[in-house]
């Protein structure tokens, strides 16, 4: 990865990390969003939230096959979690989003985590 991405994945987890340190891990995920889209614009951080992404299927187009949490810089995907355990699926979840969005980089963050640093991954193709 470049330092550029580098970079703006430590500024998007230092981030994910102040909302957590603000708020704990006992919330749902909106709320988690809410906060992160918040602290991203006071950081000057550009993203879309829950953008609607298309698949095509044999010749279907499947307009809301799925949302992306966030898309940071258009380039950046982030899934946001609040479960008890990140699992397999999620994992597969996120790598499934990055093959069709076109993006190589997702971060994978679980607010439930009592130490966020432990819920963070950070899952390229």
């Amino acid at each position: 990865m470049n330092t550029e991405m580098n970079k703006l994945t430590e500024t998007v987890i230092g981030a994910a990390i102040e909302v957590h340190r603000d708020l704990g891990p006992g919330l749902l995920e909106s709320a988690y969003q809410r906060a992160l889209e918040h602290e991203l614009t006071l950081r000057g951080i550009r993203f879309v939230a829950q953008r609607v992404c298309p698949i095509t299927y044999k010749g279907l187009l499947i307009e809301d096959a799925y949302r992306l949490d966030l898309l940071v810089e258009n380039k950046l995907v982030v899934e946001l979690k609040a479960v008890d355990a990140l699992a397999d699926v999620h994992e597969a979840q996120v790598l499934t989003y990055l093959k069709f969005s076109g993006c190589q980089l997702d971060l994978l963050v679980n607010f439930r985590s009592r130490w966020l640093k432990d819920g963070v991954r950070r899952l390229a193709l």
